[in-house]
């Protein structure tokens, strides 16, 4: 049966994750519906990255098999998926791709972005982290660099989290000002868990100068999760690109 690649954007704001799960609404949920209006067949689609209740998404893929009557005009299917899909999920390409290829497993890498401001604004409110204390960027950036290359990243990784291995390679890892906010981008090749906002919440202490670079750096190689910070809300968080 044929295999497709569906490229997605979405605001995650009032969806349970990206996933499907029981008694509630997903992205996964809203686009296997509006394919099954569409296409007028069930179709189950596989996810590339996993996000958490209220995160976002610039750039997100799942895989799909199905067998369409005849072969589509994509441009034509996309615009209609467009229009049965709530505003706040978006669309963006559909594309076949060979029958073994695996929107989870063949990705290269994916890169995340958290974002923070310090003065009230209700225009970031829902997709930034409002922590109006003042940051010492230095310390920040002080703090990723010791994350770069490849480590066990246990304890960042929320407990009962069941994978093979909690080693990880990060690329990019870095914190910047981008306007009004502070941004914080990583890049690697698979994340865990809870990870990205165990490594920010931990960082901003950090950057707070409540814990030393010393300390974090001890955080780290611990491979203990109690030590972490995973507080910071998931309305900053959003999966940026995921490459293939």
């Amino acid at each position: 049966m044929p295999r497709y690649f569906i490229e997605v954007s979405y605001k995650g704001t009032l969806y349970a994750g990206y996933q499907s799960q029981q008694n509630a609404n997903t992205i996964q949920d809203e686009i296997e519906k509006a394919l099954a209006i569409y296409f007028r067949q069930a179709c189950s689609l596989t996810g590339s990255s996993r996000t958490d209740a209220g995160v976002h998404a610039l750039q997100n893929y799942f895989h799909v098999d199905f067998d369409p009557p005849q072969e589509p005009v994509w441009d034509n299917v996309v615009y209609h998926l467009n229009a049965i899909l709530p505003a706040d999920i978006v669309v963006k390409r559909v594309f076949a791709v060979a029958a073994e290829a695996h929107s989870r497993f063949d990705a290269k890498f994916r890169s995340y972005e958290y974002t923070i401001y310090a003065h009230k604004d209700p225009f970031l409110s829902d997709r930034a982290y409002f922590y109006p204390y003042k940051m010492n960027m230095d310390l920040l950036n002080a703090a990723a660099e010791l994350l770069k290359g490849t480590h066990n990243f246990e304890s960042f990784s929320k407990r009962n989290t069941q994978v093979k291995t909690f080693n990880c390679t990060i690329l990019e890892n870095s914190w910047c000002l981008k306007e009004q906010t502070i941004v914080y981008r990583v890049s690697g090749n698979r994340f865990l868990r809870g990870m990205v906002r165990g490594l920010v919440g931990t960082m901003l202490k950090v950057g707070r100068e409540k814990i030393t670079i010393e300390q974090f750096n001890e955080i780290i190689n611990s491979h203990n999760p109690s030590l972490v910070d995973f507080s910071v809300p998931a309305q900053g968080l959003t999966l940026v690109q995921v490459v293939y």
